[in-house]
């Protein structure tokens, strides 16, 4: 199983020097990916739980593969109604072609209205766009032979049935966020089924999962998966790799901005999963 790490690009403590460290500690411990989260205009309903400063994925990202020589680097997700879809697709083919091959663009539809609104974007119309927005940045790369990438990975992010009907029909890996396990097994058979009803193939599973690790068991039902005691967590990981999750991707972040400003218990808690990763 390949694991992956989602790095807060945002809040108090970050910074580029943090940055840097936080890229060069995930390599350093062994993991195999590297994402961060998007956001464009900070809006208040953004800034409640990612206040500025906000580093823009794709250029952090550019930088990054400048830092790094092995891991993979990627969005979770970009939204992509937020953006013109050839711009997206020139950003993501150029960044993977300059780092190698090791871009994986997730993509998303986004939640925060005000951040629609600023944008001009029309909230209601953020699931249709971004079908559209993926069909064009998929035929881009297909007719145009100087974006000299092939095809970039697209990861489709999201829990709701839409989502999964998303990922279904663009035969893209799904990747479900911050969820407990009694949902992803609930969530397994709507996808089995949306795949039946669309008569296409199951996509791949590439579930981002919380990371908290507790001394003590955590045994209340909404206990989220990647949250617990090293077992509970290293249990976690392998149902959903017997689910067909041959990448997952683990989320340090906890809620409090604050949190940045101590980098240090995030990567102690990596470096605990890594020693006993299988």
């Amino acid at each position: 199983m390949r694991i992956g790490v989602n790095v807060p690009n945002f809040g108090p403590g970050t910074n580029p020097d943090v940055l840097a460290r936080w890229a060069k500690t995930v390599e350093g411990l062994g993991f195999d990916l590297l994402m961060l989260s998007d956001h464009v205009a900070i809006t208040s309903d953004v800034a409640k739980q990612y206040p500025a400063p906000f580093y823009e994925p794709v250029t952090t990202l550019a930088w990054l593969a400048g830092i790094t020589t092995r891991i993979k680097l990627g969005t979770t997700v970009l939204i992509a109604p937020y953006r013109h879809p050839l711009l997206v697709a020139r950003m993501a083919a150029n960044l993977h072609q300059l780092s190698g091959g090791r871009l994986i663009l997730g993509v998303g539809v986004g939640w925060a209205r005000e951040e629609f609104e600023a944008l001009g974007v029309p909230f209601e119309r953020r699931g249709a766009l971004t079908d559209e927005h993926l069909r064009t940045i998929r035929a881009a790369w297909e007719n145009e032979a100087d974006y000299g990438c092939g095809q970039v990975p697209i990861w489709v992010g999201g829990n709701s049935d839409a989502a999964m009907r998303r990922a279904v029909r663009f035969a893209s890996p799904w990747h479900p966020l911050r969820f407990t396990m009694p949902w992803f097994r609930e969530a397994l058979n709507r996808l089995n089924s949306i795949s039946a009803d669309l008569g296409k193939p199951v996509p791949e599973l590439v579930p981002r999962a919380f990371l908290r690790i507790t001394e003590k068991p955590i045994d209340h039902p909404d206990r989220r998966a990647g949250e617990g005691t090293i077992e509970q967590i290293l249990e976690d990981l392998e149902e959903l790799r017997r689910a067909g999750a041959e990448t997952v991707l683990l989320d340090p972040y906890h809620g409090d901005p604050n949190e940045t400003l101590r980098p240090e218990v995030a990567w102690q808690a990596l470096a605990t999963v890594a020693a006993h990763r299988p």
